[in-house]
């Protein structure tokens, strides 16, 4: 069932993204499809409180570079057999990264237990699994490498995390950093 609701996501996806996309002004704006069926959120209007978390102080939405408008991502679908949420907002800030590794740190303890690992560029390893039909427990988040300037802080399960990796600026001052929160679900709970 997995499979068909992941090719059924896919198939939506690729429906309503060029859909948003003709739209030349297409920031701030979200496609919203509600139906007897199940319902599906797509937009750019993620941000730290979406995420479950404050926003560094000072800090700044990201948008410089080419692909400004990715720099926002807001995603749901919810049906009864499956749902997903996805939210990520990249930000910047003239502060170092250990100040902002600090920062959040303290705000994830909230949630749980933090990880913190080391990659070597963001959203190295931010993943869902389907449910385990030998198990309702969720999988335990864990660093699968450890090295390189991305410093990743996770909290929560692979069915409801919260993640935020802070990397030093290109130009070696400030840094950049991404606040992601993920939260999936099977047959069963609300997202």
């Amino acid at each position: 069932m997995f499979r068909h609701l992941t090719m059924a996501l896919a198939f939506t996806l690729g429906l309503t993204l060029p859909l948003m996309a003709q739209d030349s002004d297409n920031r701030n704006k979200n496609f919203d499809i509600q139906s007897a069926v199940g319902d599906l959120h797509v937009g750019s209007d993620a941000d730290a409180r979406k995420a479950g978390l404050p926003l560094y102080p000072g800090a700044r939405l990201k948008t410089e570079g080419r692909d400004q408008d990715k720099n926002q991502a807001n995603l749901s679908i919810l049906t009864d057999a499956f749902g997903m949420k996805l939210v990520v907002a990249k930000y910047e800030s003239d502060d170092a990264p250990a100040k902002i590794v600090d920062f959040y740190r303290d705000k994830l303890k909230k949630y749980g237990k933090v990880l913190e690992c080391h990659s070597k560029k963001h959203g190295g390893d931010v993943e869902a699994r389907e449910d385990s039909k030998d198990s309702n427990e969720s999988k335990e988040l864990k660093c699968d490498e450890n090295s390189g300037p991305v410093t990743e802080l996770k909290v929560g399960t692979e069915d409801n995390q919260h993640v935020v990796a802070v990397e030093p600026n290109d130009a070696g001052k400030g840094s950049t950093f991404a606040l992601v929160y993920l939260h999936t679900h099977g047959k069963r709970g609300d997202i």
